[in-house]
Order: structure tokens, then sequence, then C-alpha cells
């Protein structure tokens, strides 16, 4: 399974031999550097370039093109090198920033095929020269860290930041780009990014099938850039070229194994769409096709409100150059004809927006059709709270693919929502944010009810969480230091699913805290020793969830340096973090917390359009999911979950 990470994110590399696999929207020179514990470059040998492709550990791909492999051994890599990072250059001569072509991707895999982690460059701009990830020591063992950043100066600016004189920089710089071989594709010229769209679900010509997309990562505040479009046969270079954005993970390819076949959809009328099925997307199991599924509705609205937005925008673009053109000719001045070419330019940009809209209409209908279909089928874990399917939920006897943390919509057609899934195990930690986060529901909203409101949120994951695994999977702790969310911790407490009494006052704090980060180090000592079977008998080794109500009130700096370790190792080795907390709050920590705030995916309890896709950053509209007013669904999953442990409990 394939790890998505975003910007700051990381990740362990369990394995000593491994591949970094680049592909890039844009022919690139991709480098390899190697750094010290602080990333400074310091001697001879830390850049593997075209002229000089092996180095310590490292064997670097010797051309320019848009793909890219790096064979890695991570045992051959010198003691003194403690971050090997992956660079990627824009060639002399070719786009002129990262910003004007499409994302690139960058994958940590295994030689004999699967990918381990793997990061997608958004939210580039003029940058020519980009670390797009590095892999680096941490306790005696390798991570991955998704970075994506870089210099608009190009290469030798990286260098020179990274410690290097700036002579012994533009040197290197210069023996590194001026010893490029290039491939026959190098000199590509960049398609031209698309305007209108084409059928949703129009099967794809070779010439336009995009290349095979990693499975997508969670919606994180995060830019990124429309993919170039290849114009189709019928396009003209003043006309905007056409592309489908049909899903690629809904059909199968000819490398994949077989796998259970979907429902067939019903009968239809000759030239109709397509009728939706529930479960239509590739995947072993009915939850893993559901999940593709949904998957491919966000990125396939994504795309068709990015190609509508484009499509009015060249149309608005195009009215202007014409308006321009007309008033600048002074024949246009006399009599009337400067009227009839602004008339002529206004009718040019309605006809040219009402296509796109038609086609943006056809579009949203099929989502829609298929929103309704696919909703009332999806499991337990990827549910609304008013989902009948919870009154006939039983506590699984395995843990599901992902879980649902609330509905993104956009502007376009606010009321078709699609489930934000996140994959579990979870990888980053939750932060529900209770201060005022500038959304208008927020500013609207007294302190006190947002307060209790993202409160109630943070309970309603932590039932959902506990309900969707099997009983003996999760520890559920509480740290409220004041005391302040003990209405909305009231049904937790009173079903006696908690591993203890919510942790008050400073004292509590530093318990819980102390206890959380001594199981990390255990279980991380265990499993470096290869003997995840020898820990103590007192270690829970079910998976932790900590839940943090008004943070910082209650912590000292130990306590606010264990919770930051807890949310950068925990993850990794089962302990999970859930905070409720307004960042505002806690500046008194200055930048110390930063990379706390960074780790976490924030999310809101009232609406707010703080997210952004992966693929044209929308701003995306996030409503959490809670159950409806007067439901008792809450009390009825809890129940069942403490019910199933005292019978699976010794």
């Amino acid at each position: 399974m394939t790890a998505e990470l975003v910007r700051g994110q990381n990740h362990p590399v369990s394995r000593s031999r491994v591949e970094i696999r680049v592909s890039a929207g844009t022919p690139v020179l991709a480098l390899a550097s190697l750094a010290d514990e602080q990333g400074r470059f310091s001697g001879n040998g830390i850049l593997a370039h075209p002229g000089a492709r092996s180095l310590p550990g490292v064997e670097s791909p010797g051309e320019l093109a848009d793909r890219h492999t790096f064979a890695v051994d991570l045992d051959e890599v010198a003691a003194d090198v403690h971050r090997l990072g992956v660079l990627l250059v824009l060639p002399p001569g070719g786009p002129v920033r990262f910003g004007a072509v499409p994302a690139s991707y960058v994958a940590v895999a295994d030689p004999d095929g699967a990918e381990l982690a793997g990061y997608t460059l958004t939210g580039l701009d003029a940058e020519t020269a980009v670390v797009a990830l590095e892999l680096y020591r941490r306790q005696g063992a390798w991570k991955v860290r998704a970075v994506g950043q870089g210099y608009a100066e190009g290469l030798g600016a990286l260098l020179t930041d990274g410690g290097l004189p700036a002579p012994a920089a533009a040197e290197l710089a210069a023996a590194a780009l001026g010893t490029i071989p290039r491939t026959a594709g190098a000199d590509a010229t960049l398609a031209t990014m698309p305007t209108l769209v084409g059928d949703l679900r129009a099967p794809q010509t070779p010439a336009q099938a995009p290349a095979p997309t990693p499975e997508p990562p969670d919606p994180v505040p995060v830019s990124g850039h429309p993919y170039a479009g290849t114009p189709g046969p019928g396009d003209t270079p003043s006309a905007p070229p056409t592309i489908s954005y049909a899903h690629p993970r809904r059909r199968a390819t000819s490398n994949e194994p077989p796998e259970p076949a979907p429902r067939p959809a019903a009968p239809q009328e000759p030239g109709q769409a397509p009728r939706p099925v529930a479960g239509d997307a590739s995947g072993w199991s009915m939850d893993e096709r559901l999940y593709n599924q949904v998957w491919g509705m966000f990125e396939d609205l994504a795309r068709t409100v990015a190609a509508y937005r484009s499509a009015v925008e060249f149309a608005d673009s195009r009215m202007d150059r014409e308006l321009d053109e007309a008033l600048s000719d002074p024949r246009h001045r006399l009599g009337g004809s400067g009227n009839a070419a602004r008339d002529t330019a206004r009718a040019r940009r309605e006809e040219l927006v009402a296509q796109a809209q038609a086609v943006l209409d056809r579009d949203l209908a099929q989502l829609i059709a298929e929103s309704e279909v696919v909703e009332p089928a999806l499991p337990a874990a990827y549910a609304r709270w008013d989902n009948p399917v919870w009154h006939g939920h039983r506590t699984p006897e395995e843990s599901p693919l992902a879980l649902r943390l609330g509905d993104l919509h956009l502007p376009e057609r606010p009321d078709l929502r699609i489930p934000m899934l996140s994959r579990l195990p979870l990888e980053r930690g939750l932060w529900i944010d209770n201060g005022r986060t500038g959304s208008e529901a927020a500013m609207t909203m007294d302190t006190d009810r947002l307060r209790r409101a993202a409160m109630d949120m943070a309970i309603a994951l932590a039932v959902r969480l506990l309900a969707v695994h099997p009983a003996d999977r999760f520890s559920v702790h509480v740290i409220d230091a004041a005391g302040a969310g003990s209405a909305s911790l009231a049904p937790l407490v009173r079903s006696g699913v908690l591993a203890g009494p919510p942790a008050a006052g400073a004292q509590g704090v530093t318990q819980t805290l102390a206890g959380l980060t001594r199981r990390v180090d255990l279980v991380q000592m265990a499993l470096r020793a290869g003997a995840p079977e020898d820990l103590p008998p007192d270690v829970d080794t079910a998976d932790q969830l900590l839940i943090v109500h008004d943070f910082p009130h209650g912590f000292d700096d130990r306590a606010v340096t264990q919770l930051r370790y807890l949310a950068d190792e925990g993850a990794a080795v089962g302990v999970h973090l859930l905070m409720v907390a307004d960042r505002d709050e806690a500046s008194a920590y200055g930048p110390l917390l930063d990379p706390l705030w960074r780790s976490l995916m924030r999310l809101s309890p009232v609406p707010d359009s703080h997210l952004a896709d992966p693929w044209v950053h929308h701003a995306w509209t996030f409503e959490p999911d809670l159950p409806p007013q007067g439901s008792r669904v809450l009390e009825q999953a809890l129940d069942r979950v403490a019910e199933a442990r005292r019978t699976t409990r010794p």
C-alpha cells in the first residue's frame, strides 16, 4: 500500500535497497545530493549528476527526460551522510518555471515494483530547481520526507543555500548542466493548458490517455496545477483544446490481476449516459471498490469544474483581446462599426461560456446520479451518521480501509457532497480548530458554541474510529486539563471505553504523555531489534488514540516537546493524535510549535474552505459529519463497542 505524502510529512523506509522514481510533467534533470545532519553540503562527492552518476549508495539517471529512476542502497551510504536529497532541475532552454508545467510525482519504491511512499510536488511557482524529497536518518533508521521546495535562481542557488561557497556552487551547477545527454523526446513542446473538458466518462484514445497516476493523497492545503492537455483532432491553435478527465483508476490495465466483477449496470436507452452503479471502480473487495469510486468522483468533480473555470477564463480573455483590438483600430472609431465589434466579441464570449456550462451541467448531473447510488451503499466507515447502515452495524473482525472525516463541495454545486475519506491507519494526526478560523460560519458563532462544536466533532470521530475497528484494536486516552470538555466527553466516559478517566491538571497531562512516549520508544526499539513480540508485559499492544482538549492549557515545555514527539513519531507505531485547539492560544510558544501544526491535518467544526485538492488546487468547503439532532446513534455505537469488549477481553 502506497503512503501518499504531503509537503513536510515523513514515512519510514523499511528496506535498505530502494528505487526512487520520478515522473515529471516535462523533461528535467534529476540529481541526488548528499548532506550532513544539518543538511549542509561539504567536501567532494556531494552531487550525483549525468557527468558523475555514481556516489556511495546511490546511482543517478544519466539523461534529460520526464521519467527517471535512482538506484539507492542505504547500507552503502557513508556514515557521515545523514540526508540524501532528490533534486529536479529545469534545463536551459526549457520551461522557465515549475509553476508552468504539470506537477511532478516522486516515489520511493521496492526494486521489485511496489511503491512504499509517493509525493506529488504541488504549490510550485517560479522555481527552476527543487528538492523533491529526501531520505534521512532518524534514530538509526531511515525515513523519507516530502520537501517540495526550491529556488527561482536555479541549481547554483540551491547549492549555495546548502553551504557551498558561491564559486564552488556555480562551478558544480555548470558541470551538472553541461553534461546532459538529451533523449529523443527532450525537445517536445509542452501542450497548452486545457480549457474545455471532454466527456467525463468518454473512453480515451492512446494519444489522450494520461500517464498512470499514483493513488491520490488526502485533501490537504497544498496547491497544484491542471495537467497539460493534448490537442484533439478538431482543435486549432486559436481554439481551446479538449481533454478527457476520466478517472484513470476506473479502468483496469492489462497488467492488473483479475478482480471481482462489479455488479452489471441496468439496461439503458440508446444514446443515454451509462447509469451509475455503486462499486464500479477497481478493487478486490466492495469496500476497496467504493473507496476508489469515491476518489474517482472527487477527482472528476475537481477536473470538470477546473475545465469550466478555465473555459470561462479563456472566453473572458479572448473577449478582452477582441475589444482591445476593436478600440485600437481607428476605423472602428467612426460610425457604428465599433459598437458592432464589441457586440460580436461579447456574443462570442457568451457562446463559449454557454458551451462550457452545458458540459459542466451534463457532468454534474452524472456525478449527482452517481452520488445518489454510491452514498446509500457505503459501509459504516465511509457512511454519514444518518445512513441506515449504522442501525445494523456490529463491531467488525477486520479493520476498514478508510474513515470518513466529513464532506467536501464546490460553489458550482454545493449540494453535490463528496465524502472526504482518509486511509487507515492514520498517517497524520488530526487537529480540529476551535478558534475563529476566518470562515463566515466561525465568525458568526460565539466562542463557547464554537468550542463545544469542535469537541463534539472530535468525539464523533473517535466513536466512529472505535466502532469500525475490532473491539480490541484501540485504547483511547483523553487529556482535558481544565475539565472544559466534560459535557462532550460524557458518552465516552459513561460507556467505559476509555483506558482511564480523562487526565486533568498538569500532573494528569504529564502522566498521560509520559506513558504514551514510553510506549512509542519501546515499540520503536523492538521493531528495530526485529523482536516486536518481546515488549514488556505492561505495554498495551493495541493502537492508542490520544484526544487533547484545549491545548496548551496544562502543558509545560517538557509536555509540549513530548506532544510534538508523539505527533512526529507516534503514528508509525500506532499512537494517533486528535487535538482540539486554537492555534492563536498557543502563540506564546512562538515558532516552536509550527512543525506540530504543519504535521497535523486541520479540520473545522463549521463549514470552511481551507482544503485544496492535489490536482487543480480548488478551494473546497469542508463540512463535518455529525449525528442528526436528537439521534442516539453515537450512544448505540458505543454500547456495541463496550459489549464487544466485554466478550473479547479476558
